[in-house]
């Protein structure tokens, strides 16, 4: 969910700068992230994220954003923080039972 929610932020930089002259568009890809925290046997609480830039052809100002593509790669990230935390509720709710508390 970190990873999710950082994403989120970076793709909401990127429409908030989409007429920043020069700005280049940040992405998380959490998903080699975790991939790679765990071929390498990495605890997933000590996995660290971060945003970096992605080259991307730019527009008249310069800057490498697209309000369209990045709304529509928000609109996917806001489905996949949503199944996240159904998993993450169903696990809780899992666990309650398990323990009696309802």
């Amino acid at each position: 969910m970190r990873g999710s929610w950082l994403r989120e932020t970076a793709l909401t930089n990127n429409i908030a700068n989409a007429d920043t002259p020069n700005y280049q568009r940040q992405e998380v890809d959490f998903e080699s992230t975790l991939q790679t925290a765990l071929d390498s046997g990495q605890s997933l609480p000590e996995v660290e994220f971060a945003a970096h830039a992605v080259p991307s052809e730019t527009g008249p100002n310069g800057a490498g954003v697209s309000i369209d593509q990045e709304s529509a790669r928000l609109s996917e990230n806001g489905l996949d923080y949503q199944a996240l935390t159904d998993v993450v509720n169903v696990r809780n709710g899992i666990v309650r039972s398990a323990i009696g508390i309802l």
